[in-house]
C-alpha cells in the first residue's frame, strides 16, 4: 500500500501552480497517470522516486519514505524507473547494463529471455533498435525486484506494433514480479490495456480517478462520423456485445450483435461510421 500526501510549487504550462496530490494506491496495482503536459505527472513520479524534493508524507508498505523530518534517498527506496530516453550506459553491453544494478546473472538471463533479448546479451546497447533499447531499460529496472515500478512515457517514441508488443511484456513483468506500477501515458489504448486505475492530473490536482473505461470513455453524440481506430476489446453484456475502440485520444463503445462480434478480432484496425443513430463497425481493408 502506498499512502501519499505531497505538495510542491511548480512552474506549469500556465505559470506557477501548486502540485498537491493525496491518494492511496493498493499494492500490485497498475496505475496510469494522464493529463496535459505541465500538469505535474512527471514531477509526481520523481517525488515518489526521491529525485525531487517535496513537502508532505509518503509511506510505502508501512515504511516512511518522506515526512517532515527526513527523506529516504532514491537508492534505498526499492524502485525501478523506466525513462522515455532509455538512460542506458552506452559503453556497456546489454548484460553489463543489467548486472550493473545487481550481480545476479540468473535473474538477468531470465529477464532477457522473457523479453526475447537473450541472444543479444553481449551486444553493445548502441547497436540496438529503439524497441530493443527500451526492453533493456525495462529489464534493468526489474533487476532489483522493485516493490514500485515507475515509467515515464516509456513507449512514446516507438512505432505502434512495437508499442503493442512491449505493452504485453510490461504487463507480464508487472504480474510475475508482483510490483506496484505507476506509468505516465497519453495513449488511451495503452492505458486501457495495462492499467486497472487511471488518474488524470490538471494544474497539479487529480481531477479524475477511476478505471480506464470510466475515465477515458467519451460519447460523441448523434452527429454523423467515420473514423479509423484500434479494436481494444469486445465485452458481452447480457445478450449484446460491446466493442471498445480507440480513436485518436478517445475511447468509444459500439454496440454489436453476435454475428458482428464474431466477425471482428481484438487488436485489429477498424472503421467506425454511422447512419443516423446506428454506428457501424467493420474491418479495414488494407
Amino acid at each position: 500500500m502506498i499512502e501519499l500526501d505531497v505538495s510542491k510549487e511548480l512552474l506549469g504550462s500556465l505559470g506557477k501552480m501548486d502540485l498537491h496530490v493525496k491518494l492511496s494506491i493498493d499494492s500490485q496495482s497498475f496505475v496510469a497517470l494522464s493529463g496535459q503536459s505541465g500538469s505535474g505527472k512527471t514531477t509526481l513520479l520523481r517525488i515518489l522516486a526521491g529525485l525531487e524534493s517535496a513537502q508532505g508524507r509518503i509511506v510505502v508498505d508501512d515504511e516512511v519514505w518522506l515526512d517532515e523530518k527526513h527523506a529516504i534517498p532514491p537508492q534505498k527506496r526499492g524502485i525501478g524507473f523506466v525513462f522515455q530516453d532509455y538512460a542506458l550506459f552506452p559503453n556497456m553491453s546489454v548484460m553489463e547494463n543489467l548486472l550493473f544494478v545487481k550481480k545476479d546473472t540468473t535473474l538477468a538471463k531470465h529477464l532477457l529471455e522473457m523479453t526475447e533479448l537473450l541472444e543479444l546479451a553481449h551486444r553493445s546497447v548502441m547497436s540496438l533498435s529503439g524497441g530493443q533499447k527500451q526492453r533493456v531499460s525495462l529489464c534493468r529496472a526489474m533487476m532489483n525486484r522493485p516493490k514500485l515500478l515507475l515509467m515515464d512515457e516509456p513507449l512514446s517514441a516507438l512505432d505502434p506494433s512495437m508499442r503493442t508488443k512491449l505493452q504485453h511484456e510490461i504487463l507480464t513483468l508487472h504480474k510475475e514480479f508482483e510490483t506496484t506500477t505507476i506509468m505516465v501515458s497519453h495513449d488511451p489504448s495503452e492505458i486501457y490495456r495495462l492499467s486497472n486505475r487511471v488518474m488524470v492530473l490538471s494544474q497539479g490536482k487529480v481531477i479524475q480517478d477511476g478505471d480506464a473505461k470510466d475515465v477515458l470513455l467519451r460519447t460523441q453524440g448523434s452527429q454523423k462520423f467515420a473514423f479509423e481506430g484500434e479494436l481494444l476489446d469486445i465485452v458481452k453484456v447480457d445478450v449484446i456485445y460491446i466493442a471498445i475502440v480507440s480513436i485518436g485520444q478517445q475511447i468509444v463503445e459500439i454496440v454489436l450483435d453476435e454475428s458482428e462480434a464474431n466477425a471482428l478480432h481484438v487488436g485489429s484496425m477498424v472503421s467506425v461510421s454511422t447512419k443516423a443513430f446506428a454506428p457501424i463497425i467493420q474491418h479495414l481493408k488494407r
